[in-house]
């Protein structure tokens, strides 16, 4: 999952937030500076991950673009899957998408001290962007991959997956809805929020 999906998922946790957003630009276990709420948000973001990566129905989305896109297909799902999240967070959340994110900004904003550089770096784009909001459009989508694919070295163009996309739309959506309320379930059920 991308990064609406690993904010949300935090269950308006601010400290969880955090290392669910930082937890890609921290190596193994090297959480000395950090407090245990951000520690267990990092590690939530594993647990998701490694709950995403073997899930039948997200390897079923996956599958779709795996021929092409090969070890890349992954990197596509998180951004579609995030698609659908922002699309319908109607569904999920009383608060407007464009409010929520503009509370994950804020809320982010105050632990930039001790964010990894990546993960600032990151933060800057997302809110220059305003990334959380425009997944929810699908030409976004297109120019996200293509800045993406600026930054791969073997120059991938991974937005040459949106006709695909595109064309098995609805099939994937559905795929989304069946995959995210079990994984909403699965979070629910850590220790973190029991």
């Amino acid at each position: 999952m991308n990064y609406l999906a690993h904010s949300f998922l935090s269950f308006n946790h601010t400290e969880i937030m955090v290392g669910n957003f930082i937890a890609d630009s921290v190596p193994g276990n090297h959480f000395e500076h950090f407090t245990q709420p951000i520690i267990q948000g990092i590690k939530l973001h594993r647990k998701i991950d490694a709950y995403t990566d073997q899930h039948p129905i997200y390897l079923s989305s996956k599958h779709r673009f795996s021929a092409q896109f090969d070890k890349y297909s992954g990197v596509l799902m998180d951004i579609f899957y995030d698609h659908f999240l922002a699309k319908n967070f109607h569904l999920y959340s009383p608060q407007s998408l464009e409010t929520y994110s503009q509370s994950v900004y804020s809320d982010l904003a105050h632990y930039l001290p001790i964010m990894p550089e990546h993960a600032k770096r990151f933060y800057e784009y997302m809110t220059k962007h305003h990334i959380l909001f425009h997944y929810s459009n699908t030409n976004h989508i297109e120019t996200v991959l293509t800045h993406l694919s600026h930054r791969i070295r073997n120059r991938v163009e991974l937005q040459q997956a949106m006709p695909l996309f595109k064309e098995q739309y609805e099939e994937i959506e559905s795929e989304f809805f069946a995959f995210f309320d079990d994984l909403v379930e699965y979070c629910k059920k850590q220790p973190e929020f029991l």
